[in-house]
């Protein structure tokens, strides 16, 4: 559902779950990356689990994060209703250092684990 435009009410649901900088940094990573795990945020962030998962309810009841479970795993991701504003708050900070910080570190991540496993195929083809 695409939004034309928005009530005052959702506005500010929308601007008071980003007055903290721990749920811009979330958003911008989702809105970036379309989706990521629990496990990924908090390694990104450097959070515990605790406080990753207070700030992604504070968003999910906000209207603007929806959540899928993969096995063990919860992923997260923006709401189709949120698609329309949020890049658009998101052009002013874009190039805010701990925010290209935070998708350098998924970039590492997302490295390491194809590292990892390519590793670990190879050496299950040498035996």
């Amino acid at each position: 559902m695409r939004l034309k435009n928005i009530s005052l009410p959702y506005g500010l649901r929308i601007f008071k779950a980003l007055s903290e900088e721990p749920r811009v940094r979330i958003i911008h990573l989702l809105m970036v990356n379309k989706e990521l795990s629990i496990s990924d945020l908090e390694l990104i962030l450097d959070f515990t689990q605790t406080k990753t998962s207070r700030h992604l309810i504070y968003l999910k009841n906000a209207g603007l994060l929806g959540s899928r479970r993969v096995d063990q795993w919860m992923f997260y991701y923006l709401l189709e209703e949120s698609l329309e504003i949020i890049p658009q708050i998101f052009k002013f900070i874009q190039k805010d250092p701990k925010l290209i910080k935070d998708q350098e570190t998924l970039e590492i991540l997302k490295s390491n684990r194809e590292l990892a496993s390519n590793k670990i195929e190879n050496n299950q083809y040498r035996r």
